[in-house]
């Protein structure tokens, strides 16, 4: 289980990321809300879309391997 949070701040596409705690890419603690711990970026993704209309995945963190 790994513990995942959301950007504050959108990207360049105007989506806000989620990102595992590990990630490299995680904005510092005052850019991002915790989400909580899932199995999977996808289970964190579904809990994102109920705070904030565009959310995508990290693509460093949270792709299908």
């Amino acid at each position: 289980m790994k513990f995942f949070y959301l950007s504050s701040s959108p990207n360049e596409d105007g989506n806000h990321e989620v990102h595992d705690r590990d990630c490299e890419l995680i904005p510092s603690s005052y850019d991002r809300d915790y989400l909580g711990p899932y199995n999977t970026g996808n289970e964190a993704l579904r809990k994102a879309l109920t705070l904030r209309q565009k959310v995508g995945l990290c693509t460093s963190c949270c792709s299908v391997k």
